[in-house]
């Protein structure tokens, strides 16, 4: 299981569709750090587990991976989000995951994190660094289903099924065929459950963000994340099939 989690962090980044140079290298390279700096913020809330502390160690792991870079502040969001996501979906009320979320974008657009730290919170770190893998598995297990246990596999098939439909696609080559190809990927993750389609929505949104970030018009990102979303919601692929595209694909 944790090999296959491990697998489903290191294809996300391939999903972006990024070249193969020195910049996407650093990219790379800020948002494994900034995922650290995610995790040793969580090790320390654990550790210290002081009322009322949350917030605080949420702005401050979003504020030391965004000062990164560009990479370190897109594992942020993508690690805020998940881990919003889940609670959300375990039951968690709303209105607190949003009271998060505002502390995880006060901490990501470099505002100071003691604006949320607690009186009498000891001035001291309070973990060691440990494998981000480790947080990735962490996260996972703040599910409070009874399934929980299989979340992780579902996203790592998900994920895999993502990379399938990436590769196919580039591997096809075929004009107008990527909707086809970001809604298959997308409707195969989310038949495993709902790990395969929370990894379908992080990689989806991951790929858009970049490529909005990197010139791209927002309004053909909007048309991509369109066939990303009827994909997941269980709608035929082949709505966005092209016509003359290999029966192969």
């Amino acid at each position: 299981m944790i090999s296959s989690v491990f697998s489903m962090f290191r294809i996300m980044p391939l999903s972006l569709n990024q070249p193969t140079s020195y910049s996407s290298f650093f990219l790379y390279a800020c948002s494994f750090l900034g995922a650290r700096d995610m995790y040793r913020a969580y090790s320390d809330m654990r550790e210290a587990n002081w009322k009322n502390s949350d917030k605080y160690f949420h702005a401050r792991g979003n504020h030391d991976a965004a000062e990164r870079g560009a990479g370190g502040r897109w594992a942020a969001e993508v690690i805020s989000n998940a881990r919003e996501w889940i609670q959300e979906r375990t039951g968690r009320g709303a209105s607190d995951s949003e009271a998060d979320q505002e502390a995880n974008r006060w901490g990501r657009s470099g505002g100071d994190p003691n604006r949320y730290r607690p009186a009498g919170l000891p001035d001291k770190a309070f973990a060691k660094m440990k494998l981000l893998l480790a947080g990735i598995v962490l996260t996972f297990l703040t599910i409070c289903d009874a399934q929980w246990y299989m979340f992780p596999v579902e996203a790592a098939q998900g994920a895999r099924d993502m990379y399938r439909a990436y590769s196919e696609m580039k591997e096809a080559n075929y004009k107008n065929s990527d909707k086809y190809f970001h809604a298959k990927g997308n409707n195969l993750a989310a038949k495993r459950g709902a790990g395969g389609e929370w990894a379908a929505t992080i990689i989806s949104d991951g790929r858009e963000w970049w490529q909005i970030k990197t010139g791209r018009g927002a309004s053909d990102s909007e048309a991509d994340q369109e066939a990303n979303r009827w994909g997941r919601s269980g709608g035929d692929p082949n709505r966005y099939r092209p016509p003359g595209l290999p029966s192969k694909y």
